[in-house]
């Protein structure tokens, strides 16, 4: 019978540390009927929030274009192939460095539009689930997030402009 390794380091399995919370309960608040709960889950602060918000928008983006690049892809390819006709009339076949470059140009027209409609759907997407977050501000107070942002106007432009 062979030796069988029953060593610590051979049979645990190590696991990442646990991702901190992104909100915490904070107690309710007259505006929150606190009959139906005692406790509403919140940001710690607005720079939380607009860290979450921000890779949650990218992460939206970032998945839109993977799509947005494979149809892209597809149809551009479809676009700069030799049309059927020309190969029954016995012409050559196509010049691949001809090619390439019809695809390189075509990639990038179809691009530049799905870049902003993935910038514009993701806005919209995340927009109104973080609109409607909460942010704990002075000792135990919550806002709803677009309302604190909009307490804080000079902070909010800057941070929408980016």
């Amino acid at each position: 019978m062979a030796w069988e390794d029953f060593s610590m380091s051979a049979t645990v399995v190590p696991f990442d540390p646990p991702v901190p919370l992104l909100r915490g309960p904070v107690a309710a608040g007259l505006a929150d009927e606190p009959s139906s709960r005692s406790f509403v889950l919140a940001f710690r602060d607005a720079a939380s929030w607009r860290a979450a918000f921000r890779a949650t928008e990218s992460k939206v983006v970032e998945q839109c274009e993977a799509g947005a690049r494979a149809g892209c892809s597809i149809s551009v390819s479809n676009m700069c192939k030799l049309p059927w006709w020309r190969i029954i009339l016995g012409a050559k076949s196509m010049d691949f460095a001809e090619r390439e470059q019809c695809e390189e140009r075509e990639m990038f027209s179809c691009m530049a539009p799905a870049k902003a409609a993935c910038s514009k759907f993701a806005r919209e997407k995340c927009i109104p689930a973080f609109q409607e977050a909460r942010i704990m501000a002075r000792g135990s107070t919550t806002y709803k997030g677009m309302r604190f942002m909009a307490e804080n106007k000079q902070e909010d432009e800057q941070w929408w402009s980016k």
